[in-house]
């Protein structure tokens, strides 16, 4: 299981960080990936880590998120900073067997709940 924590409500600019993190498992040899989702839109790939701290990020958030690994705490932290009204969407972090971080989401097994990121303006 994924549990996601971290969202709220924000004003344009400020920083969020949200987590990830897994009961029942470890992340050894899983690559996580965020995705989000806002109303009336797909689901889309926001950045992703490898087990071996490899990241892959959306032109849309590079330079401005940061996924980063906490194994002693097997979680995935995602650093949102200078964020937009743009960002606002259900942020889910997704896990896959295997080193390679996919950008489509159907290459994904395994799905927290979504934890609500809003950015005002």
């Amino acid at each position: 299981q994924l549990q996601a924590s971290g969202g709220g409500l924000v004003q344009a600019g400020g920083s969020l960080r949200l987590s990830c993190a897994a009961s029942g498992r470890t992340f050894t040899g899983y690559a996580i990936s965020w995705f989000r989702q806002a109303p009336g839109k797909q689901r889309d790939f926001v950045a992703g880590i490898t087990w071996s701290s490899s990241t892959y990020y959306a032109d849309s958030v590079k330079g401005r998120f940061t996924i980063s690994r906490d194994n002693a705490k097997n979680a995935v932290l995602l650093q949102l900073n200078s964020l937009k009204p743009e960002d606002t969407a259900v942020y889910y972090c997704a896990a896959k067997e295997g080193p390679t971080v996919y950008y489509s989401s159907s290459r994904y097994n395994y799905w927290g709940q979504g934890t609500v990121v809003t950015v005002s303006s």
